[in-house]
């Protein structure tokens, strides 16, 4: 789509950033207040040794692949409800709500009979150490049972987003980080207290107990989204009816632009699993390293996603609207400013990595990979945060999801885990080289994804 477009004036910049933080904003805290839960986790389970951090992290990969099903689909149907929410069109963001609603829920039933009936043949994937398995085991059988809660509680939340209610998603997040502290206290750990004369003694649970927490405040997370959202009459919701009465070929239009972020997603998952898989295999110092890396750099990336889903809010509905110029003139200053911010942000993991022996009682070495690791993120995140812009922000506002779905998976598939996979197995090289190997996709996904940006082929209206 070509158009001859009069951009703003350099002065009016201040639109640019007023309208991005006020949506990224209440994103990036969601965001971090997730991070700090899942962190706690780590943390928490890490007092108890590497074993538990290792069994822990290697359960939560059955947890991150659902979740990349679920984020597949509702950011395929986000697509959609963005440009809706431009036209106004409420009835077209129900009909793509129930789509939503209807496929993360499916999946996660799916994902369910797996974790619930045959964990220790998943975690079998991962490790081949016995001890890390058996632990896995306890927590995965319980925390198969969020999986539903959280898919039916990620599709709302994701409509929310989308017409621009971000702040009930990160109001839900708070409750479940307060309540998750308390919870991950009482029964990793176990406790006792008296009241009214009367002793209660909660048992120490260990990595199940980590386990139970997740799944109470999964649930408290989804009763307070139905019921706030529905007291307030926010857009989104409708009757039973609103959410079913879609017809076959409005359905198939959203499959067919959804499909591929769904495959994106499930298969970059794939990648992401795979590469825990590469780490397991070296030892479980690797993995535990692998796993804390993780933990910390999730504290400083939590902003560029905020910045890519709030970027893929204002372009789907510049789109929406039919504000073409517009969603250019915002496009034109996010391929500079996520870059930039990329190295900034980045190098605050060098402080943090210096945190790492008063938050994991792990070994020596463990620490010490981590920390050669964490200096490995520092150098990509610029090009870990432009891409993020252009597969989330800008090829998915666009509807260009086939284009996004390829530089996504075919430079980790077919260049950067072949590459690990000989790194670390056939030339024996120490983690943090496998991990510049696992990285050299991020260099490749720019360099095919910017002159795309440039052209303008990415942009396409889905709602007329």
């Amino acid at each position: 789509m070509t158009m001859n477009c009069k951009f703003p004036a350099k002065n009016n910049n201040s639109i640019f950033f007023k309208t991005l933080f006020s949506l990224a904003f209440p994103i990036i805290l969601q965001n971090l207040m997730q991070t700090f839960v899942n962190m706690l986790d780590t943390i928490m389970v890490g007092r108890l040794g590497g074993i538990e951090i290792a069994s822990v992290g290697l359960g939560n990969q059955v947890y991150f692949m659902l979740s990349m099903v679920i984020f597949g689909i509702t950011s395929g149907g986000s697509i959609f409800i963005s440009q809706f929410w431009g036209q106004g069109n409420i009835k077209g963001i129900r009909h793509v709500t129930g789509i939503m609603l209807f496929g993360s829920a499916a999946f996660s039933l799916l994902f369910f009979v797996g974790a619930f009936f045959f964990p220790e043949f998943l975690l079998g994937l991962f490790s081949k150490d016995r001890e890390v398995i058996l632990k896995g085991i306890s927590y995965l059988k319980i925390v198969a049972f969020s999986y539903p809660v959280t898919a039916v509680s990620i599709a709302f939340q994701m409509a929310f987003r989308s017409t621009e209610h971000v702040y009930l998603p990160m109001f839900c997040t708070g409750v479940s980080l307060v309540l998750n502290v308390i919870l991950n206290a009482l029964l990793i750990f176990g406790c006792s207290f008296s009241f009214t004369g009367i002793t209660v003694t909660v048992p120490s649970l260990g990595v199940a107990g980590a386990a139970l927490a997740t799944l109470i405040c999964r649930c408290v997370e989804l009763v307070i989204v139905l019921f706030v959202s529905y007291t307030k009459k926010y857009e989104v919701w409708g009757k039973l009816r609103d959410f079913l009465s879609f017809n076959r070929s409005f359905a198939l239009k959203v499959i067919k632009t959804s499909l591929p972020v769904l495959i994106s997603e499930t298969v970059w998952g794939l990648g992401i699993t795979f590469q825990n898989g590469i780490f397991a295999r070296c030892g479980t110092d690797a993995i535990a390293a692998f796993n804390i890396t993780n933990t910390i750099s999730q504290l400083t990336w939590v902003f560029f996603i905020g910045m890519g889903n709030a970027s893929a809010i204002i372009l789907g509905k510049k789109i929406g609207a039919g504000d073409i110029c517009g969603a250019k003139w915002y496009v034109n200053r996010f391929i500079w400013f996520m870059p930039l911010t990329g190295a900034l942000i980045g190098l605050f993991l060098i402080p943090l990595s210096h945190l790492l022996p008063f938050l994991f009682n792990v070994e020596a070495n463990v620490l010490e990979m981590a920390r050669q690791m964490i200096y490995v993120l520092v150098a990509v995140y610029p090009l870990r945060a432009f891409n993020m812009l252009l597969i989330v922000g800008i090829c998915r506002s666009g509807g260009d999801t086939f284009f996004g779905m390829a530089i996504d998976n075919g430079f980790m598939w077919i260049v950067s885990i072949p590459l690990a996979v000989t790194a670390a197995f056939v030339l024996k090289l120490p983690p943090y080289a496998v991990m510049i190997f696992l990285e050299s996709e991020q260099l490749l996904k720019a360099g095919a994804g910017l002159p795309r940006v440039l052209s303008g082929k990415w942009l396409h209206v889905l709602t007329k």
